[in-house]
């Protein structure tokens, strides 16, 4: 059996350099640490430049986000410019509408109508027309506030006529007035484009013809 040799220096240096290896590790795995979040930094900035809309998310009071102030700011620009406009629409006045004048004149046309043989006959015709050229120039919206009267003045049979008396108020010697505003072209006018929208029942005929509307002053 061999006796125990004590170890040589060789032996103490192998001992000491294995020993020292541990040790030297250990700023090895603080160096891999500090690479990998080296490594993790430039994918957090690249995730940040892949969302361009994130400062949208931010919170601004509470839980009030960016985009939600943007979005009610935009909407509330609408509905005030919505707003705006209805209130121009109702609030507009027409001052020519609302201009008072004194009517102080009468203003007489004589309508003459012809009637078609095929109406002459019918007894109710002078009353029915008197109606008619009363609802026509009092819904006038050109003639209604200066309109005050329709009266038969004339109604032969023979010759297959009706005349009528209409009256208006009228300014007093205000030429222009009656030049524009209640000229004969205008007055006539209204009542054949009344008679030609709607017909007479029984009497379909009446006023077709521009010949069969006479009117005098």
């Amino acid at each position: 059996m061999e006796e125990a040799r004590p170890p040589s220096p060789g032996d103490d240096l192998e001992l000491s350099v294995l020993q020292g290896q541990p040790e030297e590790q250990t700023p090895l795995n603080g160096t891999v640490q500090s690479i990998l979040s080296l490594t993790e930094e430039p994918c957090s900035v690249q995730a940040d430049k892949e969302s361009p809309w994130s400062s949208c998310n931010k919170n601004l009071i509470g839980k009030c986000k960016l985009w939600m102030v943007l979005t009610s700011v935009f909407l509330g620009f609408i509905i005030v410019i919505i707003i705006g406009l209805c209130l121009t629409g109702v609030t507009y006045v027409d001052e020519d509408e609302n201009e008072i004048l004194e009517l102080s004149s009468n203003k007489t046309f004589l309508v003459m109508l012809k009637i078609p043989e095929a109406c002459v006959t019918e007894e109710e015709l002078p009353n029915l027309l008197t109606k008619r050229l009363t609802d026509v120039y009092s819904s006038s919206p050109a003639l209604s506030r200066y309109f005050t009267s329709v009266e038969i003045m004339d109604f032969s049979g023979e010759n297959a006529t009706i005349t009528y008396h209409l009256q208006f108020r009228v300014p007093s010697e205000d030429h222009s007035f009656m030049k524009y505003m209640m000229s004969e072209e205008l007055v006539l006018g209204v009542l054949q484009q009344d008679l030609h929208d709607q017909n007479m029942s029984g009497c379909e005929a009446l006023g077709l013809d521009p010949a069969s509307l006479l009117l005098y002053e």
